[in-house]
């Protein structure tokens, strides 16, 4: 496996006054599902616990960005138009906006929607269908000069590598999105852990990961609660906190920059553990009450 040491960082992300820098610490994405059919369970809409309660507890936990998405992309997901997934992201959008400062990305494959977020507030795109899905995408992620997340979600052409497949794709659609005027430095990539691949192949993905740093981009690894983990555990949704730490800190350790996550403050801590072992050690050594002094 190739460690996130052995790479030379990237230079940092910059936009509209925000900054994300790579290769110092892992950033943790919150996953904020605004919807009633999220695969984990999870889903926000009409939830009695508000979307701003659910935001401070992620930042507070140790979030840097928060993910909101109100169109679910599990198997066999029914879809949503355009409308309705902005009557149920912009007023969560709005509303956690005017709470914090914080990152937000927007999880949509629609440019309908992606410019309206944008416009209430959203500061970066996360699009699963790598802007494919909808022609004018990547119009408006570079129009906005915003941060855009392309991920992998076809099958892998079975007739070459697994991960020559994965790579092949994530360039034509680079490669796509910088035609359209997207800035090179602006994108980032996910190579779709779930999405068009068999259990088997999510893992070998993982256990390649560090292979995407030919791309030259920073990576995103989204493997939490995904089925995979199930499979080799034979847990539900509900029960896979110890397969997503697994992951995560495998994904970190095989060259992740950002980690999307459910448990947000578990999987920090597992992001902060991994950071110390495959970046460095942190400054300063952190204390406990009634802790051991060596």
């Amino acid at each position: 496996m190739t460690r996130a040491d052995d790479w030379t960082p990237l230079p940092p992300t910059r936009w509209r006054g925000h900054e994300l820098r790579w290769g110092e610490a892992t950033h943790v994405m919150a996953i904020l599902n605004i919807t009633p059919d999220s695969f984990s369970g999870d889903g926000l809409l009409g939830a009695g616990k508000g979307i701003v309660a659910v935001a401070r507890e992620a930042l507070a936990g140790g979030a840097g960005i928060l993910d909101l998405g109100a169109e679910s992309t599990r198997p066999g997901h029914a879809p949503v138009t355009a409308g309705e997934e902005l009557a149920r992201l912009l007023p969560a959008l709005r509303a956690v906006r005017a709470e914090t400062n914080a990152l937000i990305s927007v999880d949509t494959s629609k440019a309908a929607v992606a410019q309206a977020a944008l416009a209430a507030g959203a500061d970066l795109v996360n699009d699963v269908r790598g802007l494919v899905a909808d022609p004018e995408m990547a119009a408006v992620v570079a129009a906005a000069g915003v941060p855009v997340i392309l991920m992998h979600d076809v099958p892998p052409d079975p007739s070459v590598d697994l991960m020559v497949s994965i790579l092949r794709e994530l360039w034509r659609r680079l490669d796509r999105a910088v035609a359209a005027g997207v800035a090179w430095e602006r994108t980032i990539v996910d190579p779709g852990f779930g999405f068009g691949k068999d259990w088997r192949q999510n893992l070998e993905l993982l256990r390649r990961l560090g292979e995407l740093r030919a791309l030259g981009r920073p990576i995103l690894a989204g493997t939490s609660r995904k089925s995979t983990i199930g499979r080799v555990l034979g847990l539900p949704e509900s029960d896979r906190v110890e397969g997503t730490a697994a992951t995560v800190s495998l994904a970190i350790a095989g060259g992740a920059d950002i980690v999307r996550v459910h448990d947000v403050p578990a999987m920090a801590r597992v992001a902060r553990m991994t950071d110390a072992v495959v970046r460095g050690a942190p400054e300063k050594a952190q204390t406990w009450p009634g802790g051991p002094e060596r």
